[in-house]
């Protein structure tokens, strides 16, 4: 926090320096890290950005500052550099021991409260590598968001009645010939994954279509049946959804990603959300029914005049089709109006499963068994759906509902967090043994159809990583090291930590080709090496402690140790960029850029690495230098202990 503090004061004293100087008012004053070490810690371009305005040199407005500025105490000195950027130098000992002292402190928060629905998967099969992206993506934020201070609900909506559902439901009532009784008994003796099956049995269902054209009125029949809640059709859908959940949840608890709420699509029907939307979409003019035209009959939200949908050949869009059928995104503008607490109307909750710590997650319903105790949902303050960029213009048209509806502010905080698909290397494709179609043999990375059935379950992908990580455990241990059980857990965080890491280490707007190779690295850009270098910081201490070496520094050690003796410049760079970290996930979050984040802890890791070779500190015989350096290496364990905390990154005890 130290860093962060330092910054605003800088800023503030600037602005007032340019006001009282000149009598101009600025609202943003940049303050950034300069490239190299020599130029000083902290640089302002803001003599450049007012040359224009003032009509004088940058270089004559940065020494108009810099005359009779009254530096923070914590200044050393002040220089200009090149055309006229303001730099500052840090006084070392006064930071370093002041850090110390809060290494990665939370920030005071605001509290609000923040709602983040992520993963989404169709309940219909297994998860996929795709998912998995997604998933990471939106605990990670959840994470972050609630490190800075908020209050954070995480959901998972569950579109338990649309056509993939249907599809699903078709494949045993017609396909297999199966009763309620028979899925329910399949599902009760568990021979089979069930998600694993289903997943077979939709891509089946798929093919049967193509063959048989005439069949796809099975689809209609069935999701008509399951919209409305009729029949064994309905039963079927339902059981079919809810063991389909429960097998994704254990999936994703497997990489420590955990939800409060699965909110259900039949629910929002059963519960009339659309019907209350609507006439608010009515009364207040924002939709209208087409009389004439391909449209004729339809209920439309007219987008033409949005600078959001300038351009398009087909702005408008269809909220109400002349069948009198919602459209998805027509439920979505409801759904996300209750996010915010502005539909007049909620659902009720029931207890899905309690996670090994006790978390219970709920589950929304509209029957009577709701529970009284259940905690209070949506509401939300801000609302991010983590969802692919397909899904960008339809994401757009909600928000813009919200806007017409009158709700500018929350369309404004209504924040669609996209990311592009995962694909695999060749090479990982082939050693999970998904055969490679015609078009995919020249190609580096394979891309997949759940459709088509062709594609790698998420279980399967990390069964397989954890298996590569056992082997990278037993050749860089002695058979006599750990048993089976511990090797085994050993081999798991790995995989979770290099799984999670390449999920977030590219920009999310980049499309991935995950490979186990890359992920598994122990040098380089990937979990496992963070993990490493926490490990080697966590070695050094307990080398300390088998000798008698204390580790501990109270108050009055601290300020000796830095503001005494100081620090060189592989020190204070530790120090400094651990001091950074705060603002690097603000920016993460502001920008919804993960790899921001594991690209600092991956530079500090390297920071720490050189360090430790460059200085040991066990050997170290002057003890004031050796608790120095003790202490640095402190500061990078405790940072990213907290930066791994937060990007699901496990920490093994060894590797």
């Amino acid at each position: 926090m130290i860093l962060d503090q330092l910054i605003d004061e800088l800023e503030t004293k600037i602005r007032d320096r340019v006001l009282s100087k000149w009598g101009h008012a600025i609202e943003n004053v940049s303050i950034g890290i300069p490239p190299r070490m020599e130029m000083g810690d902290l640089a302002c371009p803001v003599a450049m950005e007012l040359a224009r305005v003032l009509r004088r040199s940058p270089r004559e407005i940065a020494e108009g500052i810099l005359d009779g500025f009254k530096m923070p105490a914590i200044i050393a000195n002040a220089k200009i550099e090149g055309a006229g950027y303001l730099n500052f130098s840090i006084d070392r000992g006064l930071f370093a021991s002041a850090h110390f002292r809060s290494v990665m402190a939370r920030p005071p928060g605001k509290g609000d409260r923040v709602l983040v629905e992520h993963t989404n998967i169709n309940p219909n099969k297994a998860a996929h590598i795709g998912h998995i992206r997604n998933a990471v993506l939106g605990d990670t934020l959840v994470n972050c968001l609630r490190w800075l201070g908020n209050d954070v609900e995480i959901q998972n909506y569950i579109d338990d009645t649309g056509v993939q559902v249907a599809d699903v439901v078709v494949g045993f009532e017609r396909l297999l010939g199966e009763s309620l009784s028979d899925v329910e008994r399949r599902i009760d003796e568990g021979a089979e994954l069930f998600d694993y099956f289903c997943w077979d049995l939709y891509a089946r269902v798929a093919k049967h279509y193509e063959e048989h054209p005439d069949d796809k009125a099975f689809q209609s029949e069935a999701l008509h049946r399951i919209e409305k809640g009729e029949g064994d059709t309905a039963r079927i859908a339902a059981i079919v959804s809810d063991a389909i959940v429960e097998r994704h949840t254990e999936t994703m608890y497997r990489l420590g990603i955990i939800y409060d709420v699965l909110t259900e699509e039949s629910d929002i029907i059963k519960l009339r959300f659309w019907d209350q939307a609507f006439e608010k979409l009515k009364d207040s003019g924002s939709v209208t029914m087409e009389t004439e035209g391909k449209h004729a009959g339809c209920w439309v939200m007219k987008l033409a005049d949005s600078p959001e949908f300038e351009g398009l050949e087909e702005p408008d869009k269809i909220l109400v089709r002349s069948n009198g059928t919602v459209t998805y995104v027509g439920k979505d503008i409801a759904y996300q109006m209750w996010k915010f607490g502005l539909l007049g109307r909620t659902f009720g909750y029931r207890e899905f499963l309690r996670y090994p710590d006790g978390h219970v997650l709920w589950q929304s319903t509209s029957d009577d068994d709701a529970d009284a105790g259940a905690p209070r949902f949506g509401g939300a303050h801000s609302v991010y759906n983590v969802i692919d960029n397909r899904q960008a213009y339809l994401q757009k048209v909600v928000k813009e509902g919200l806007r017409l509806l009158g709700y500018e502010d929350q369309a404004n905080r209504s924040i669609h967090f996209s990311y592009e698909m995962v694909a695999l290397s060749k090479e990982t494709a082939e050693e999970l043994g998904l055969a490679l179609r015609g078009d995919d043999v020249g190609k580096t990375r394979v891309e997949m159809s759940g459709r088509k059935g062709l594609g790698v379950k998420a279980d399967d992908l990390m069964d397989q990583l954890q298996l590569e990580a056992e082997k990278a455990v037993g050749e860089g241990l002695k058979a006599t090291d750990l048993d089976d059980e511990a090797r085994s857990e050993l081999a798991t965080m790995i995989a979770i930590g290099a799984l999670r890491y390449f999920m977030l280490k590219f920009g999310r707007n980049k499309v991935i080709a995950f490979d186990f190779k890359e992920a598994l690295a122990f040098e380089g850009d990937s979990g496992p090496y963070l993990q490493y270098s926490i490990v080697r910081a966590e070695n050094i201490f307990k080398k300390m402690k088998e000798r008698g070496v204390s580790t501990g520094l109270d108050d009055t050690e601290i300020d000796q140790l830095t503001i005494g003796g100081g620090l060189d410049d592989d020190m204070w760079e530790i120090v400094r960029m651990s001091a950074e970290t705060q603002s690097v996930i603000e920016r993460s979050v502001d920008s919804l850029e993960f790899s921001t984040l594991t690209h600092h802890a991956f530079e500090l890791c390297q920071r720490f690495n050189s360090f430790y070779h460059k200085y040991p500190i066990l050997n170290e015989e002057r003890t004031d230098e050796r608790r120095r350096r003790a202490a640095t290496a402190e500061t990078f364990r405790q940072t990213m202990h907290g930066v791994c905390e937060l990007l699901g990154i496990p920490v093994p005890e060894r590797m």
